[in-house]
């Protein structure tokens, strides 16, 4: 068992590793076998309030600090990262179930937003504005928020806590993270002792690994951070957006999806094939982004069905550790189970199983369904396990149609042989990201990553990433004398 679960099995508060004062543990469990990983004592509300106000502390003097020697944190951040590569894989293993193909690709991200956040130190840049007034100048401050409270899931705890955590920090504020509760250490002491290592100021940055049953919306509620940067589904959102509108904070939501791939009449079949497939089934389809939806035009519906699922009983489902295995296990029993209602139901609705996979404990094998009814709640909802929905259509405007007819509007994917016929279907989606002749599931540091309808609010990444945790501050200069009225 790596030293990870021994060592970072704590609160990072202020600086200092502790055990946690709540009245019960955390207990992480390995998803695949329940080898028990980690215990860790909760924080409790006060401790919550420590960690928000070392953070806010520590806060003022970093965000005064040279840009250039802030720099230096995120560039040893991500050397760091680069020398421990072989012991975080096997975290990833261990602690979520993932795959080493998904521990790859969850690295790969990992890296890419910490060299984006190397630049997002220099990045904030002031204005100068005309004034109709004699004499005035004008001058807007892009300044920090002062603390940001993160909260991550557990799909990808070590990208999603960081692509949160380390461009707030690179653009001068304090954190606070608080990570989901089957992934304490991927999700969230593993990003402190990183940065730790790395020369971040003690305080700067806390983790309190806890749950609402202990502390409610006191993590939400905290007069301290200005914004609430939160990835999970959108239940949870809708509770955390109002929570924040009613506490006049800023809320950044990364939510659910219903994503669809999209395979038009002159669309390269092999190939999107090996798109649909990689975007249902990486990571046993724990991915906002995943495509849960894969719309065929009938005229090349029964060629495209019988590739597919060809390709789905070739992947391999079993032990993550085996390099092999490309379907390991889904984090938790409550999840399997859930996985397993959405094809009981599929099948009693009337939807015709061409592959079923059987669950053995968190292990669920993929299954593919056609023949779901259209008026079905299942094809408007977010399934977060491995299952694929096969939908023939008829035409682009009944393919829109389908697409749209979601509350979700995270992600998307068209494959089509004329591109520029790609692109005019995107643009009539309503969603946040659309790909044109590729898969539903990517993440780059700077393009706009988010969602729209029940998907999210927000965007990350890039310049918006600096709209996110940066606010603008207005100082007038008035180089003459003013008039005034009376």
């Amino acid at each position: 068992m790596s030293s990870y679960f021994t060592d970072l099995a704590q609160q990072y508060i202020d600086g200092e590793w502790r055990p946690g004062t709540g009245s019960w543990d955390i207990i992480d469990f390995n998803p695949y076998d329940d080898e028990k990983l980690a215990s860790i004592t909760i924080a409790t509300v006060d401790e919550v309030d420590q960690a928000y106000k070392a953070a806010a502390r520590v806060q003022r003097e970093w965000a005064g600090t040279n840009p250039y020697v802030r720099r230096a944190v995120f560039e040893k951040a991500l050397r760091l990262v680069e020398e421990r590569e072989q012991e975080i894989t096997e975290l990833i293993v261990a602690e979520l179930g993932g795959t080493r193909l998904k521990a790859a690709f969850e690295l790969h991200l990992v890296k890419e937003f910490l060299r984006e956040s190397v630049h997002l130190t220099l990045s904030p840049q002031g204005t100068i504005l005309p004034s109709p007034g004699d004499g005035k100048e004008n001058r807007v401050y892009r300044v920090p928020v002062g603390v940001v409270g993160v909260i991550s899931p557990f799909n990808f705890p070590f990208l999603l806590s960081v692509k949160s955590v380390a461009p707030a920090l690179a653009l001068g504020n304090g954190v606070v993270l608080k990570p989901h509760q089957n992934t304490p250490i991927a999700g969230g002491t593993l990003v402190a002792k990183i940065f730790e290592d790395a020369g971040l100021p003690a305080g700067l940055l806390n983790v309190v690994v806890t749950d609402i049953a202990e502390i409610g919306d006191a993590f939400i509620e905290h007069p301290v951070p200005k914004v609430i940067s939160f990835t999970g589904s959108d239940k949870v959102g809708r509770h955390v957006a109002t929570v924040c509108a009613s506490h006049f904070k800023r809320a950044v939501l990364e939510l659910g999806g219903n994503s669809a791939l999209v395979v038009l009449d002159d669309a390269d079949l092999d190939y999107a094939v090996d798109a649909a497939v990689f975007s249902r089934f990486v990571h046993q389809g724990q991915v906002c982004m995943a495509a849960n939806r894969v719309l065929v035009d009938r005229s090349v519906a029964e060629e495209f069905t019988e590739k597919f699922v060809t390709k789905v009983k070739s992947l391999k489902s079993g032990d993550p550790r085996d390099p092999q295995t490309v379907i390991g296990p889904v984090i938790n029993s409550t999840q399997a189970a859930a996985v397993a209602a959405v094809v009981e139901q599929a099948l009693a609705e009337g939807a015709t199983a061409l592959v079923r996979g059987a669950r053995r404990d968190n292990l669920v094998e993929p299954s593919v369904l056609t023949g779901v009814p259209a008026d079905s709640p299942l094809l408007r909802q977010e399934v977060f396990g491995p299952v694929a929905f096969l939908v023939p259509f008829d035409g682009e405007e009944e393919a829109v149609r389908i697409v749209n007819d979601t509350p979700y509007g995270l992600s998307g994917a068209v494959h089509t042989a004329d591109i520029e016929r790609g692109v005019a279907f995107a643009r009539r989606i309503d969603t946040g990201m659309f790909h044109v002749n590729d898969g539903t599931v990517h993440d780059e540091p700077r393009v706009p990553f988010g969602g729209e309808k029940h998907s999210g609010i927000g965007r990350l990444n890039g310049e918006t990433t600096v709209d996110a945790f940066t606010t603008l501050k207005w100082i007038s200069v008035q180089h003459g004398r003013s008039g005034f009225p009376f």
